[in-house]
């Protein structure tokens, strides 16, 4: 195995427990083939999809924010799936095939499950597929590559996120260590999107807003808030634009993770 990828689980927990600052952390990568066992909106406007079976061995994600690829056929319903290589990551094929990211909200080892949350929209190749697959169905996974790690030693973190962000933010919550301080400030485009089930964790507050005609409060409201005096971690995630302005806010002030998951007008962002 590639150095490089060697021992995630360890490495991501070294840093959760004494690093600093946010580290990029390798996984050996691999694509998996499994089929759909249980659909549930978990929102009107939020589908989660399990994916589960024995394909899943193996399968490595130790980040609240780990991805994969859902990799999807070509029209005429051909599989063009990347092969793994012997540095632990994927040989693609040319044209690349149609694949949108999404975040691994639970992983469950021993049942061999896998929860992807999924924004239904209009005109997106994800969430009209999202719409009618069935269980039963089988889905290409590739990912996760590794982690964005960030440590669990801050004294309070901020999260600015939209809906598509929301399962990295749930399971944050969930997998967080006890007596966390943080602000969680949410914004989607519908008070529906408000349902999303979060961990109620005390000492944490939770923002809630929505868009009004298209515009962003985001940013605006992150930077409006009183902030403990200590340590902070800002993880940034959800539209480029909305997201943008706390890049140069934040400089200075508090470490921070910036990820645009999608871009208005552009498919398939590759942050």
């Amino acid at each position: 195995m590639s150095g490089e990828r060697h021992d995630p689980r360890g490495r991501v927990a070294a840093h959760h427990a004494t690093g600093t600052g946010m580290a990029r952390i390798g996984y050996p990568i691999g694509v998996r083939t499994v089929p759909v066992a249980a659909r549930e909106l978990v929102t009107p406007r939020m589908l989660r999809l399990t994916l589960a079976g024995q394909g899943l061995d193996g399968f490595h994600t130790y980040q609240a924010d780990d991805h994969v690829k859902i990799i999807f056929p070509d029209p005429d319903g051909t599989r063009r799936i990347p092969v793994p290589n012997d540095e632990q990551m994927l040989d693609w094929p040319k044209p690349l095939p149609t694949s949108r990211k999404y975040t691994v909200r639970r992983y469950d080892p021993a049942a061999r499950e896998l929860d992807l949350d999924i924004v239904l929209h209009e005109g997106g190749v994800a969430a009209a597929w999202a719409a009618s697959v069935a269980v039963g169905d089988e889905v290409t996974i590739a990912g996760p590559p590794g982690a964005k790690a960030f440590p669990h030693t801050y004294g309070h973190y901020v999260f600015a996120v939209d809906a598509t962000a929301l399962p990295a933010a749930a399971r944050w919550l969930e997998e967080s260590p006890p007596g966390v301080s943080a602000h969680l400030v949410i914004e989607t485009d519908d008070a529906v999107e408000h349902g999303y089930p979060l961990a109620d964790r005390d000492g944490v507050e939770v923002v809630r807003l929505v868009r009004e005609d298209g515009r962003s409060s985001l940013a605006e409201t992150v930077q409006g808030l009183r902030l403990p005096d200590v340590s902070s971690f800002l993880f940034a995630a959800g539209e480029a634009g909305d997201i943008k302005p706390l890049r140069s806010w934040s400089t200075g002030r508090l470490d921070s993770l910036f990820t645009g998951y999608w871009k208005r007008g552009v498919s398939g962002l590759e942050d």
